[in-house]
């Protein structure tokens, strides 16, 4: 870090998102149930404001604001990441909770849910971190039994409970650290954390990203949720989860083969658990768990690899819309079933086209963002000395294409029962993932 400042300004993007959240609750307020879709505009019109300001500022100096929050380029990343992401995600929540006595609460929740992950992302203090890790995640318990079916809450049950525990596994960690280092603040703890504590601080991490072994909940919330939340939780918290977990790995503590295995177990088990699935929201599930061990191999070499980070942030803002698009889909066709999606190419060519590009951009096939993203994920994990780790996820990759095949292949054929309705998000996503990985070398530049 260059300096340190104490100007709320430095916070503008954050700011900008909470005044969004605060504004649309309190206008929601006083809104008839026909007219709350305005907050959504305004929740819009925040993300709007916290995308060019973070634009403005990105090629600044690095700094950090009050001591505990960075302002570097991962955070800088991940405020641009959350904040397109959630606003993608808005008109998909505006299709599901229109017309609901409480559909401004959707939006507002799904504002804080993403400040907290944008906080998780630039802490730069272990106290930070955890009250980051409860504001991105309450909201999301909220959203995910929103509806108050039995799905949902059985859902949210289980995401609340198992985010609870490894909440307070991660908390025990902080204590560790303040009792064996005296401090919280990053810059004073110099990869210096006890094993113990490491273990301990990982728990929590790895529950918001949704890798081994706090994945559990992954599949319950995309199936349980509705189709807009499953969206949201399974995308916009891991871009803060990851983000953190990168910071950790580079100024807290070192533990790369710890890391490597976790990274090896989540991409392993996301694909086999992945491989049977009928349910193409479980089956997304699944594939953002293995996604999450993609993910997890430049955490693992944080510090050790000069390719680490822009891997790490290229390959989040590439799954955040290649995820987005598909999850998109689903929300369109209105369908869970892979059979349901025969000859979806007959009633809706583009939306089938969109579903391709996204599977296939998943599994990382040019010219799409994570194929850049995974290309940068190897060449990290070979520098960074884990050419095994490099192996294990080129073969997963392999492994993958065989269950995204599979709902690919319906697609153009049957006679095309679906009625699917606008997919016009679905659309938008795919193109910039094919649009980020044409770029990718100015971009990365």
């Amino acid at each position: 870090m260059n300096g340190m400042a104490e100007n709320p300004l430095d916070l503008l993007p954050e700011l900008f998102i909470l005044a969004g959240a605060v504004l649309g609750l309190l206008t929601g307020l006083f809104l008839p149930r026909e007219r709350q879709g305005v907050v959504a505009w305004i929740c819009g019109a925040a993300l709007a404001g916290a995308l060019v300001a973070t634009a403005a500022v990105i090629r600044n100096p690095d700094m950090s604001a009050f001591e505990a929050f960075a302002v570097d380029l991962p955070a800088n990343a991940a405020r641009l990441t959350v904040a397109a992401a959630t606003l993608l995600v808005l008109p998909l929540a505006r299709s599901w909770a229109r017309g609901h006595r409480r559909e401004s609460e959707v939006y507002t929740l799904v504002m804080l849910a993403a400040l907290g992950a944008v906080a998780m992302a630039g802490a730069d203090d272990l106290l930070v971190l955890v009250a980051a890790y409860l504001l991105a995640g309450i909201p999301a318990y909220a959203l995910a039994g929103f509806a108050k079916d039995a799905a949902g809450t059985e859902a949210a049950l289980k995401y609340y409970l198992l985010g609870a525990f490894l909440g307070v596994l991660m908390l025990a960690g902080v204590t560790l650290v303040f009792g064996t280092a005296g401090a919280t603040a990053y810059p004073e703890l110099d990869r210096a954390a006890p094993g113990a504590a490491v273990v301990l601080l990982l728990a929590g991490m790895v529950f918001k990203a949704g890798g081994v072994p706090g994945h559990f909940w992954v599949p319950d919330v995309a199936e349980g949720a509705s189709r807009p939340v499953a969206a949201f939780v399974t995308t916009v918290p891991k871009i803060g989860a990851f983000t953190a977990s990168y910071r950790l790995a580079a100024e807290v503590f070192d533990r790369p083969l710890l890391l490597a295995v976790l990274a090896a177990a989540t991409m392993t088990l996301g694909n086999l658990a992945a491989f049977q699935q009928d349910n193409v929201r479980r089956l997304l599930a699944y594939s953002s768990v293995s996604q999450a061990g993609y993910l997890l191999v430049p955490v693992a070499v944080a510090g050790h690899a000069a390719l680490a980070e822009p891997a790490l942030l290229f390959y989040m803002a590439a799954y955040a819309v290649t995820n987005l698009g598909a999850f998109a889909v689903v929300a369109a066709a209105g369908a869970d079933r892979l059979a349901d999606y025969a000859g979806l190419a007959r009633r809706s060519p583009w939306l089938a086209l969109a579903l391709v590009v996204c599977l296939l951009g998943l599994v990382g096939t040019p010219p799409t963002a994570v194929f850049v993203g995974k290309v940068l994920m190897f060449a990290a994990a070979w520098q960074g000395g884990f050419a095994w780790l490099a192996v294990v996820a080129a073969v997963n990759t392999v492994a993958s294409v065989f269950y995204y095949l599979r709902w690919i292949r319906p697609l153009y054929g049957g006679e095309g029962r679906l009625r699917p309705g606008r997919g016009w998000v679905a659309i938008v996503c795919a193109g910039l993932s094919v649009v980020l990985g044409i770029a990718s070398g100015v971009i990365l530049l």
